[in-house]
């Protein structure tokens, strides 16, 4: 049985991810874990004249937590009743990062699926600030989906990768049950400016092929263009609809979404983006 979580602040946003991850697993039989946490501005406040639970505000802001948490799940039998699927609340004051490593560590969840925070005045999604911190510290792989995305069962799927990481079973585990709900097909993307692979690069690329050979991947390399760009052409030609990539420190990933500050992030993507952490 599959263990999913799903982080919510109760925005359509993030409905939207819930949605998107209720299809996804449809024919699978799963626990889904409905995740939200709460830090009241009084609490964040270092000197006030009356302790804050004199106020009682811990005690209504998770109640009202609570009530919207059950909203949802009732929606959720309502517009989505599967037998296969079983649904768990949970509230936490707790900072969303810290609670979603205690849950993944103690529910042992196989992925996290959220929403992403939409970019104003552009059709494109820019990943928030909570996603890239869910990416870069969780150890988990972590399904974001991009705001208004409406589900398509992910047919074509681009893995792009620089063949700079030993692959192990646990980096392709989590790709491998996607694709196989789904009957999908995988492209492998490396993209250079011409730069023959090392042997290093070679021996990683052959455990790749192996790896991945009951699903026939299509391995393409691309020459004369930067990784995003690789990316941008690749999906739009083949119309992709799930994006693949594994955190590997000091890889592309890593200079995609963090090379400056965590909220100058220079990488646009309307499509769901699956990020597999390289250590687990």
């Amino acid at each position: 049985m599959k263990k999913i979580l799903l982080p919510t602040d109760f925005s359509k946003n993030s409905w939207n991810a819930i949605i998107y991850a209720l299809q996804l697993f449809k024919d699978e039989y799963c626990t889904f874990f409905l995740l939200n946490t709460y830090t009241p501005v009084i609490y964040q406040v270092e000197f006030v004249e009356i302790h804050p639970a004199e106020y009682d505000l811990g005690d209504l802001v998770r109640e009202n937590a609570l009530k919207q948490l059950d909203d949802f799940k009732t929606r959720i039998k309502k517009e989505f009743n599967n037998p296969k699927h079983t649904i768990e609340t949970m509230v936490a004051f707790n900072t969303l990062i810290s609670e979603v490593n205690d849950v993944v560590t103690k529910q042992s969840i196989d992925y996290i699926v959220m929403g992403t925070t939409g970019a104003t005045g552009i059709k494109e999604v820019l990943f928030g600030t909570n996603t890239v911190h869910v990416f870069k510290n969780t150890k988990c792989p972590v399904l974001a989906i991009p705001e208004d995305f409406a589900f398509e069962a992910p047919h074509e799927v681009l893995f792009p990768t620089d063949y700079k990481l030993d692959y192990k079973n646990k980096h392709i585990k989590p790709l491998i049950n996607i694709l196989s709900l789904h009957n999908s097909r995988v492209h492998v993307l490396h993209a250079s400016y011409g730069y023959e692979l090392s042997s290093n690069q070679e021996n990683n690329k052959k455990n790749l092929e192996t790896h991945l050979n009951k699903i026939t991947p299509l391995f393409t390399d691309v020459s004369g263009q930067t990784v995003t760009e690789a990316i941008n052409h690749f999906q739009l030609k083949a119309k992709v609809n799930l994006l693949v990539m594994i955190n590997n420190k000091h890889s592309f990933f890593e200079n995609l979404f963090f090379k400056n500050t965590i909220n100058q992030i220079g990488f646009h993507l309307n499509i769901p983006f699956l990020v597999i952490p390289a250590k687990t």
